[in-house]
């Protein structure tokens, strides 16, 4: 009976051990490499601590890049509900800061809350058609969508930088090539008693919705099918193309919607400095989350937390802010790693009763 129960929630022991099973090998890993540059592994990871949770003003700090980071995840994740994997999200990002700021100077004659949903559906427009761009491209010509979603945030990339350095660019923005800004009545506030913007609730809804969807509908269902057996999905009427589309384009939408965030509610236009890298560490979020879209936002949180804690080692230690990527990269390659464990782990699987063999009817040849 104990072994019946425990194969029954074995699943759910995987999905949460092994995540968290890579990420204390990855610290160890990044202790190893901390000791060999003469730091002592406790400090860094107390300091890591510290900047990141250790007092109000950090918890915010770490809150506010978390924001972008459930969004970038998300743009991961959902797709690979119908068996992609997408990591375009910066490209998608860039585009999404690039449309939600020409949308907020061209609706700057509306309200607020007007001009601030124009930016947000601009942006989140933008993305999903350029991730849903590596959707088509896998469904109807059989190109790679890993391949062809980085090469398309490459290019994402620097359509951004030839806009804001060239035909969009603010005259007024000499140092820092900007777009128009879309002005201060039309940013988005923080949340109440809080020094951290909506985004973050935006980004948190966008996540409980849709999980709520892939958990609790057919779309879910759906999506598992299509990721799980195409040819099984076409067989049973889906219509296996527009569920890839659709989902690479909901990936995308959620990328984007995060890099029009940044432009309003951060920076007050589009400009480079919205290429924070977001958008790779998404694929980070959403490994360690096992492509949950509800497990992303406590795995935001904690990388908004190790990379808000990037100047304190700075300022302490004297080491370089981006030593937090090394960790970073260090549990990336260790997540990706453990994936081969899943479904592998047999420790309190129940043996299978032995089949006794059939005893033939009297008078029966054997």
């Amino acid at each position: 009976m104990l072994t019946k129960r425990l194969d029954r929630w074995l699943p759910l022991m995987e999905s949460v051990g092994i995540p968290i099973a890579a990420l204390l090998l990855a610290m160890l890993i990044f202790a190893i490499f901390v000791a060999i540059i003469g730091q002592s592994p406790a400090t860094v990871f107390y300091l890591l601590y510290q900047g990141g949770f250790g007092s109000a003003f950090a918890w915010q700090n770490s809150l506010l890049r978390a924001a972008p980071l459930i969004l970038t995840g998300l743009a991961v994740a959902i797709p690979a509900q119908a068996g992609m994997v997408i990591i375009g999200g910066e490209g998608a990002l860039a585009l999404g800061a690039l449309a939600g700021a020409v949308a907020g100077v061209a609706l700057s004659g509306l309200p607020p809350h007007g001009v601030q949903a124009g930016i947000l559906f601009a942006g989140m427009l933008g993305g999903g058609v350029w991730i849903g761009l590596s959707g088509w491209l896998r469904h109807y010509r059989g190109v790679n969508e890993t391949i062809s979603s980085l090469l398309l945030s490459y290019i994402g990339i620097a359509l951004l930088n030839h806009f804001v350095e060239g035909p969009l660019k603010d005259p007024a923005s000499l140092n820092k090539p900007s777009t128009r800004p879309i002005g201060d009545v039309n940013m988005i506030g923080n949340l109440p008693g809080m020094e951290v913007h909506y985004g973050l609730l935006f980004g948190a809804l966008f996540a409980l919705v849709t999980w709520i969807a892939l958990r609790f509908t057919t779309i879910g269902f759906s999506l598992r099918i299509v990721g799980g057996n195409p040819r099984a999905a076409q067989m049973a009427g889906l219509r296996v193309g527009w569920w890839v589309v659709g989902a690479a384009a909901m990936g995308g939408a959620a990328a984007g919607m995060a890099g029009a965030i940044e432009v309003a509610a951060v920076q007050g236009a589009a400009n480079a400095s919205v290429l924070a890298g977001y958008g790779y560490a998404g694929i980070l979020v959403a490994f360690i989350a096992r492509q949950n879209p509800l497990a992303v936002i406590p795995v935001a949180i904690l990388l908004g937390g190790i990379n808000a804690a990037g100047g304190i080692l700075q300022r302490r230690l004297d080491m370089p802010d981006a030593t937090v990527l090394v960790l970073q990269g260090i549990a990336f390659v260790v997540i990706i790693a453990s994936e081969t464990l899943s479904g592998r782990l047999r420790v309190w699987r129940s043996t299978p009763a032995p089949v006794k063999p059939a005893i033939p009817a009297t008078g029966a040849s054997v």
